[in-house]
């Protein structure tokens, strides 16, 4: 805060303050609102009031706002800081608190609601003064002469704000919606919020770095948790490897018939089927005495429920070699009389 601008807010400080008791004691500044009112200047010069119309709308907060948030989001972006928007922030909320609480504390009726002619129209219900158009003309374009990076663009931007804000305030007493003295009024009320946005300039740089401190750590966070979905879960259990597939009966997709392979494997398991039983005594003794030595069959397969042993194929006999009821062996006898007769 340099003591240039210091000197500049206390002199508009005072300017403010000059005009507010003038039209609370109804000096002649109000006698000059009601002199101007009555003239009517939108019937003085009715060919401007269309473009008058549009012009206006550079008052506006809305609009306004948008537009300067949108360069100054760009800024932001392209250097990597949040000054601009904080600036802009900053100045809009005082500009609300402000000329807000002026507005409803003094409640000035507009020209167009008068009731007394000469009268101040005070503390009537109103929210005319200071106008809202034109301080916001004077704040919202100021901002981007105050966010000017060289002097020669600081100069031209402090140029066309003053020619805006001095057209916008003009405009609303062509219009007739506001008096002489509310104009006055909005252009202390924002030249004050502009002289004052140093003072806030510590307030904001503490923001910025705690914005930007809580937006690293959730970036960090992010990243660190993006790898760590990938990484499999300690203590987690294996997928089990599939074992080799069970043999059974299929049929070709043509004919409906067992395949080959099918036939063979049939042919094999009967075989094994009928070998399990003379073998089965011996066999589980030698599995028995080799499971105790520590080694393990080359053909040995896990234990599987009954459900999943391997089915029989068409070809198989599906009772087991040691219930078939074996052939009666014939007498002796028999066979030498049977070898007689062959003979003779």
């Amino acid at each position: 805060m340099s003591r240039t601008r210091v000197w500049l807010f206390g002199l508009t400080l005072v300017v403010y303050v000059a005009i507010v008791v003038g039209v609370l004691t109804t000096s002649k500044l109000v006698t000059l609102d009601w002199q101007v009112m009555l003239w009517r200047p939108y019937k003085q010069w009715p060919q401007i009031h269309a473009f008058l119309d549009y012009f206006v709308v550079l008052g506006q907060r809305g609009p306004t706002a948008v537009i300067v948030l949108a360069w100054l989001g760009w800024r932001s972006w392209r250097h990597r800081t949040l000054h601009p928007l904080l600036v802009l922030g900053t100045s809009l909320l005082l500009l609300n608190v402000t000329v807000g609480a002026v507005k409803y504390g003094l409640g000035r009726l507009g020209p167009h609601y008068a009731t007394t002619v000469g009268s101040s129209e005070m503390f009537a219900g109103g929210d005319i003064f200071p106008s809202g158009h034109t301080a916001n003309a004077v704040v919202t374009w100021g901002v981007l002469a105050y966010l000017a990076t060289t002097q020669r663009a600081r100069r031209l931007g402090s140029v066309i704000s003053a020619l805006l804000s001095l057209g916008v305030g003009a405009t609303t007493v062509y219009l007739g919606t506001h008096w002489v003295s509310d104009v006055l009024l909005g252009w202390a009320a924002g030249l004050l919020i502009l002289l004052a946005l140093p003072w806030f300039e510590p307030a904001m740089a503490t923001a910025e770095d705690r914005i930007m401190t809580v937006y690293r750590r959730l970036r960090d966070r992010s990243r660190r948790a993006a790898p760590a979905q990938a990484t499999p879960v300690r203590g987690s259990v294996p997928a089990p490897a599939p074992g080799p597939a069970l043999v059974g009966p299929r049929a070709t997709e043509d004919e409906g018939e067992p395949s080959r392979e099918t036939i063979g494997a049939g042919s094999t398991a009967s075989a094994q089927a009928g070998g399990s039983v003379s073998a089965q005594s011996g066999g589980t003794a030698t599995a028995q005495a080799a499971g105790a030595a520590g080694g393990s069959h080359p053909l040995a397969r896990p234990a599987t429920g009954r459900g999943e042993h391997t089915p029989l194929t068409p070809l198989g006999n599906r009772r087991p070699p040691a219930e078939r009821p074996g052939r009666p062996t014939p007498p002796l006898v028999h066979r030498q009389a049977r070898g007689r007769g062959a003979v003779g």
